[in-house]
């Protein structure tokens, strides 16, 4: 398809600088056959059903913003797909001059060497420690992976907590599942006491997931690899759940994408624990999701393209139009809409 079809434009100041709080005073637009009407999410629950299931990604974003130098000379890298206990694919820039074997300083006794250089900017580092304790290097040196349409990607102090969901435990992800940034305690109570079930998957998010797309056409668009995890009792959970008429409801693309991953041509929900680099654009058939809560999207974004697949282009341009017009916040720290599977043939 082409990606002109994706397009839109949005003025600069529906862009979110900050979240809401409390956060789920956040705004939710409900987006159905018959029409769009405007919530809050604290109003989540009444639109769900006892039996259902309510599927949340608890990956954790670590700092992964690291600012160094090789030599004289600054390099800023953003880690985005973790390779080892002592390895990471990242994005260098500047990185023309970096080659293999070159040594990195992040500080005064934290370094790491590239390993391999790639293309458009790409570096696997191999860093000087692992495990836990590169991780607390992370978190001394590192700062937190704001997208570069919020205050130009520079974090500060606040958005260690603020880009940060409550579902977060997984250490992993280098952007966060913006949908679970609107849950509270009380939201969780409110779902439970709807009679839903809450569960987790992990899908450690990737620095390229929300950029936009840069080809002409969908089919020439490569996307980055996530890692996923999916254990049995989550997947026997769900398979539960849909075979007594539960529905499942993915909170954010990240967790439909991974379910999506998972889900046999039959819908049943397997056991996964790898890599996914699905993309779904219009005409996939949806196997494992039902409902979808999700924030609003980059134009020409594979998020946009995954929404308009599951509510139709269409109705998508529609809600996107009513949500530019009724002062919706966008992006990462914005609004969020409630989509139907069941909305479209």
């Amino acid at each position: 398809m082409k990606v002109d079809l994706f397009d839109f434009d949005l003025p600069r100041e529906r862009i979110a600088e900050r979240p809401v709080n409390p956060r789920d005073c956040a705004r939710l637009l409900h987006v159905t056959t018959s029409g769009l009407a405007d919530h809050v999410v604290a109003d989540l629950p009444r639109f769900l059903r006892p039996g259902d299931v309510v599927v949340s990604n608890d990956t954790r974003v670590i700092p992964a913003r690291l600012f160094g130098h090789r030599g004289e000379a600054g390099i800023e890298v953003t880690l985005h797909q973790r390779l080892g206990l002592a390895q990471w694919k990242a994005f260098a820039r500047p990185a023309k001059k970096l080659k293999p074997g070159d040594l990195v300083r992040f500080g005064p006794d934290f370094t790491a060497t590239i390993a391999e250089k790639g293309e458009a900017g790409e570096v696997t580092l191999a860093f000087d420690r692992a495990g836990p304790e590169l991780m607390a290097a992370l978190e001394e040196f590192g700062r937190m992976p704001l997208p570069p349409y919020i205050r130009k990607g520079v974090a500060d102090q606040q958005d260690r907590a603020d880009y940060q969901t409550v579902f977060a435990k997984e250490q992993g992800a280098v952007a966060a599942p913006t949908a679970g940034l609107h849950f509270t305690p009380a939201l969780l109570d409110a779902i439970d006491a709807a009679g839903a079930t809450r569960l987790t998957v992990t899908l450690h998010v990737g620095a390229g997931t929300f950029l936009p797309v840069k080809v002409d056409d969908t089919d020439d668009h490569r996307m980055h690899a996530e890692l996923g995890v999916v254990t049995a009792d989550i997947a026997d959970a769900i398979n539960r759940a849909r075979a007594n008429g539960g529905r499942v409801v993915a909170i954010g693309t990240t967790s439909l994408r991974l379910l999506e991953s998972a889900a046999d041509p039959d819908g049943l929900i397997r056991p996964f624990d790898a890599a996914t680099d699905i993309f779904i654009t219009p005409g996939y058939r949806f196997r494992a999701v039902d409902l979808l809560m999700t924030n609003f999207h980059l134009p020409r974004s594979t998020l946009f393209m995954l929404v308009s697949a599951f509510s139709g282009l269409d109705r998508m341009r529609a809600a996107y139009a009513h949500a530019i017009a009724g002062s919706y916040r966008f992006y990462s720290y914005g609004d969020a809409c409630l989509l139907h599977r069941e909305t479209f043939a």
